[in-house]
Parts: C-alpha cells; sequence; structure tokens
C-alpha cells in the first residue's frame, strides 16, 4: 500500500477528533484523553497503515455514538473510561505491588482487553483504541 496524502491524513485526524468530541459531548477529562489517545495513533502510526475505508467507518461509528445513546454510545464511553484509568493508576498499581507475580499480573492484565478491541475493529472494520 502506498503512503497516503499527508492532506488525507490531517483531514482525517480532524475528522475523528471532531467526531469524537461530538460522541463524548465535549466532557471535560474525556476530551484530554481522546485528545492524547488520537495524538499518540497518529504520531505513533506508520503512514503505510493509513486506510481510508476504516476512518470513513469509524467516524460513521461516532456519528451513532452521538445520535444515540445506545451501543455505541456505551463502547465509546467504557474506551475512554478504561484508557483513562488505565493512565492514571497503572503506574501506582505497579509500585504498590508486592510480589513479582502481582507486578506480572498487573502489566499482562491489559492484554485480554486489547486484544478484545482488536476483534472489534477487526470484526466492525474500525479503528478504535
Amino acid at each position: 500500500m502506498s503512503n497516503p496524502d499527508p492532506i488525507a491524513i490531517v483531514h482525517a485526524y480532524r475528522n475523528l477528533y471532531r467526531g469524537l468530541l461530538r460522541g463524548i459531548q465535549f466532557s471535560k477529562p474525556a476530551r484530554y484523553v481522546v485528545r492524547n489517545q488520537l495524538r499518540d495513533a497518529f504520531r505513533k502510526g506508520h503512514p503505510s497503515m493509513f486506510n481510508q475505508e476504516k476512518i470513513d467507518r469509524t467516524i460513521e461509528f461516532l456519528a451513532l455514538a452521538t445520535q444515540y445513546r445506545g451501543l455505541e454510545h456505551r463502547i465509546l464511553r467504557n474506551l475512554i473510561h478504561t484508557n483513562f484509568s488505565y493512565r492514571r493508576y497503572n503506574h501506582i498499581l505497579v509500585r504498590k505491588a508486592r510480589t513479582p507475580i502481582q507486578k506480572q499480573l498487573i502489566q499482562t492484565s491489559r492484554i485480554h482487553y486489547d486484544m478484545t478491541v482488536a476483534m472489534l475493529n477487526d470484526s466492525m472494520g474500525l479503528c478504535l483504541r
């Protein structure tokens, strides 16, 4: 797959950010989590991984999360809440772990969650994190 046009990447970033802000209804803690997560995705992601179809489906998913308080809204809310909690409390939990087994459990606890989100993305053709 060839590298996409830089303007297309900027438009995708702006459309995703706008859709996410509308999906969370501009709530204060969530808007910063969304901003940081989207920045990380676009900064660390390789341009060859850019897929316009997935981005269009994700924007449609976010529009549905905005319009209805149904499954899409709950998925979006839970993804943001989980990311907020992970970024805020993970280092504290690792520091307070007393045994090596506890540290390992805490450090690997997110693997199952990430795999579930990846399967959701694959089955629906989305690009959520």
